[in-house]
């Protein structure tokens, strides 16, 4: 049986941007945080709402995805951003680090095509700030060929909220229905990742 995913994106998604006057959402925490690379004395400072990671835990929790990171973060994602919302340790795309001035350079998102030959036809959750129309084609077109594909769009000035969440349970909720009436198993193995 093929893997279903859960893709988070962390900025913009679990990071929200600050807003124009510099303020960040009063649910959101500061931490200082070394990603790999840089030195200790220079620290990059994320907001980060810990509701979060109970929530995202309640899908990791059904068994039908298996949660990756989507970031450009890569592993850091898995070493800083996890462990400070409490989620287990996940595996994480292996993206390149972007050499392109514009998160679309093809009308759509850089990580796409990336996303998209990892994946094959496995169905999808992917949650991310930055999709464009072709995106959103793109995973209605994969869903007609019969590869559930879901996109999830927060404000990146919000970030994640609950209701986001709420769409994901509500789509994981059926696909478990769904599963069971067909008598497939409902957990899977983790994915190996390049």
């Amino acid at each position: 049986m093929r893997s279903s995913y859960l893709l988070l994106d962390v900025d913009g998604v679990l990071i929200p941007f600050p807003a124009a006057d510099g303020s960040t959402p009063a649910t959101h925490t500061r931490h200082d945080v070394v990603p790999e690379g840089r030195s200790a004395d220079n620290p990059v400072t994320v907001w980060l709402n810990p509701e979060h990671g109970r929530l995202l835990l309640e899908v990791i929790r059904t068994g039908l995805f298996t949660p990756v990171w989507c970031t450009s973060w890569r592993q850091d994602a898995a070493t800083l951003i996890g462990p400070l919302l409490g989620l287990p340790d996940l595996p994480y795309v292996d993206l390149p680090r972007p050499q392109i001035a514009t998160s679309h350079p093809n009308g759509y998102l850089w990580k796409r095509d990336y996303v998209d030959a990892w994946m094959g036809d496995a169905p999808a959750i992917w949650i991310d700030d930055d999709f464009t129309n072709l995106d959103h084609a793109w995973a209605a077109e994969r869903t007609a060929k019969g590869t559930p594909t879901l996109l999830v769009q927060p404000d990146p000035h919000l970030g994640l909220q609950p209701e986001h969440l709420t769409k994901v349970l509500t789509r994981v909720s059926r696909l478990r229905v769904a599963r069971v009436a067909e008598g497939l198993p409902q957990v899977h193995q983790r994915p190996t990742l390049g």
